[in-house]
C-alpha cells in the first residue's frame, strides 16, 4: 500500500480546470488521476466501480452542490480523502466542507505553487498514518497541521553549541555554584586550570542561558571588568 500510487478522482465541471488539475496532478510523485466526472451523479455511478484515494471536488456542480455530494460520500465512502477546489467564499460552505472531514480547501483562482504543496502535504500525511501504530500528540498536531510550541530544553540534555564541551560546562558551572559573590574570568581560570579566554566563553554561555549573571565595575585605567555571579533570587 505504502508504494502504490495515490488514485485521484476529478470531480470538476470545468474541462478546462479539469485539464490543469490532471496535468500538475501526474507532476507530483506518487499521484495517478484515474477519473474524471463533470456531475455528482456521475461520480455517484463511478464509485460502483472505482473507488479514490482521493477526489479533487469542485462545489458548483450542474446537478447537486458538492458539499452535499461531500455528505453522500462520507455515507458510502469513508475511506476516502477529498480536497474541495472552488470558488466558494461563504463561510457556510467553508464550514460545512471541515465539518464533512474536507482535507483542505483551495479557493479559485488556482495558485498551482498552493496546489501542489497541498498535493505533498495530503501524502505527507497519508504515508505518516500508514507507517505509525500508536501516536503521541506531537504526531497528532502533525497530521493536524497544527502549531507545536516546544518547550526550552536544558543545555547539559540538548547539544551544545560549538565550542562548548559538558565536561568543561560541567567544571564551570560547579565553581560558579561554590562562588560568594562574584569573579572575573581570570580568577575562575586559575582555579579550574583552564585559559582566560576559554572560561571568559563559557561564562558568557551560561550568561546567555540565564544560569549567572554579568556585572560591569568600572576603573579608572583600561576597558571595564565584566564580573560573574550567581543570579540572585
Amino acid at each position: 500500500m505504502a508504494n502504490q500510487s495515490i488514485q485521484v478522482m476529478i470531480i470538476e465541471d470545468d474541462e478546462t480546470a479539469t485539464k490543469i488539475y490532471e496535468k500538475f496532478t501526474q507532476k507530483v510523485e506518487g499521484f495517478q488521476v484515474v477519473a474524471s466526472t463533470s456531475t455528482g451523479k456521475q461520480a455517484l455511478e463511478m464509485f460502483n466501480v472505482f473507488v479514490p484515494d482521493l477526489i479533487l471536488l469542485d462545489v458548483f456542480l450542474p446537478d447537486m452542490k458538492g458539499t452535499d455530494l461531500l455528505w453522500k460520500i462520507r455515507t458510502k465512502l469513508k475511506s476516502v480523502d477529498i480536497i474541495m477546489i472552488t470558488a466558494a467564499n461563504d463561510v457556510d460552505t467553508v464550514r460545512e466542507a471541515i465539518r464533512g472531514g474536507a482535507f483542505s480547501y483551495l479557493m479559485k483562482p488556482i495558485m498551482i505553487d498552493k496546489f501542489l504543496e497541498t498535493l505533498e502535504q495530503y501524502k505527507e500525511t497519508r504515508a505518516k498514518l500508514f507507517n505509525l501504530t500508536t501516536v503521541e500528540q506531537k504526531d497528532v498536531n502533525s497530521l493536524f497541521r497544527m502549531k507545536t510550541v516546544e518547550e526550552p530544553v536544558p543545555a547539559e540534555k540538548g547539544s551544545l553549541p560549538k565550542g562548548i564541551d559538558k565536561h568543561t560546562l560541567m567544571k564551570v558551572r560547579g565553581q560558579m555554584k561554590e562562588t560568594n559573590g562574584s569573579k572575573n574570568a581570570e580568577e575562575l581560570a586559575g582555579t579550574i586550570g583552564a585559559s582566560h579566554s576559554t572560561v571568559r566563553r563559557y561564562l558568557e554561555y551560561l550568561v546567555s542561558n540565564n544560569e549567572i549573571e554579568v556585572e560591569i565595575r568600572y576603573g579608572t585605567i583600561g576597558r571595564p571588568e565584566r564580573r560573574y555571579r550567581n543570579r540572585r533570587n
